[in-house]
């Protein structure tokens, strides 16, 4: 018994379709999803993962198809069928790219306002809290100076231009805790986080799991990127103007931060560590923070307790780093 073509079409496009499905969501090409974010971006992926796959199968069996069943036979040296053209099929094969593309832009826009990209957000009106540069516990991978580091942001930059994902509460935060603020200056070749609330600043930037964090962010030099794959975001960081975005992490762990534009020829190095810890162990190192702080401070300080020379009180001190007393006292002389 002859199975209709019908039938046989009707059966693979189901199994295309299952195939198309599964491995959509199968895939495994995608980082853990760390953020709330990320599985507003992974729906998007895995959608246009579908897609692609139904249509590579697609388009890839016509043509094997086609190539094994009208292929030359031994002996055959006859001209092929004068084919010109056929307009329902042109009709067809037009419409349905059309709809796909269409129907993905319309998912990708829900996706990016759902985030918050095109809300104005003009309630930022004032510029960033000046930021102070205590390093405690942080591994910068700069040598720091005072031009090369101007840790508060371009006067102009608060309200022009903002491209922003996830700006203003999103609705399932309502309740929660107020988002952590934190300011992020990007320079060649470090990113400098400091918390405005307790003026801590780290090279590493901790998070506490479940609450919304906003960093407002602004480059020293060249433009510089703040991208974390677990967490789906990139948002780039531009001299002259603050860009903002907003995540929450969901799931505890160590994340890498990295720059993603060619900054400079260290370009390559310049990455840290997101970490994402409970609020309680978040507080404990906002609070190491600040003690480490107030003792680096002190320890900084050298204060002459009399009213001597400065080589008489220096004279201990170079005597362990094997300077004599008498070119101390040349140099000072």
């Amino acid at each position: 018994m002859k199975i209709p073509s019908s039938i046989w079409t009707l059966l693979i496009g189901i199994l295309l379709t299952l195939v198309s499905l599964w491995y959509g969501q199968n895939h495994g090409l995608l980082p853990i999803a760390a953020t709330d974010e990320a599985d507003l971006m992974d729906g998007l992926f895995n959608t246009m993962m579908v897609v692609s796959t139904g249509i590579f199968l697609l388009v890839e069996g016509i043509l094997i198809y086609t190539a094994i069943k009208y292929r030359r036979r031994p002996g055959d040296n006859e001209d092929g069928p004068p084919v010109e053209g056929n307009v329902p099929l042109e009709i067809l094969w037009t419409a349905i790219p059309a709809i796909i593309v269409l129907g993905i832009s319309v998912y990708s826009f829900d996706v990016y306002n759902e985030m918050g990209g095109f809300d104005p957000h003009a309630a930022h009106e004032a510029p960033l809290q000046q930021q102070s540069m205590k390093m405690p516990g942080a591994a910068i991978a700069a040598t720091l100076n005072d031009t090369q580091l101007s840790t508060k942001p371009n006067q102009n930059a608060p309200g022009v231009g903002i491209v922003a994902p996830t700006i203003g509460q999103l609705p399932e935060q309502e309740g929660k805790p107020p988002a952590l603020v934190v300011n992020v200056v990007g320079m060649q070749y470090a990113f400098i986080f400091t918390y405005p609330e307790t003026e801590v600043s780290s090279g590493e930037l901790h998070v506490p799991v479940g609450r919304e964090v906003e960093l407002n962010m602004s480059a020293n030099d060249v433009i510089h990127a703040f991208w974390v794959p677990e967490f789906r975001l990139k948002q780039d960081i531009i001299p002259g103007r603050q860009t903002e975005v907003r995540f929450t992490p969901k799931k505890e762990g160590n994340y890498d931060l990295i720059c993603a534009e060619l900054c400079g020829p260290y370009h390559g190095a310049m990455r840290t560590q997101v970490i994402v810890e409970k609020q309680e162990a978040f507080d404990n190192w906002i609070q190491e923070q600040l003690v480490a702080s107030t003792q680096t401070l002190n320890q900084a300080v050298a204060v002459n307790p009399a009213d001597i020379s400065p080589d008489k009180f220096l004279a201990p001190y170079t005597k362990d780093m094997g300077i004599e007393p008498a070119i101390l006292h040349q140099i000072h002389h």
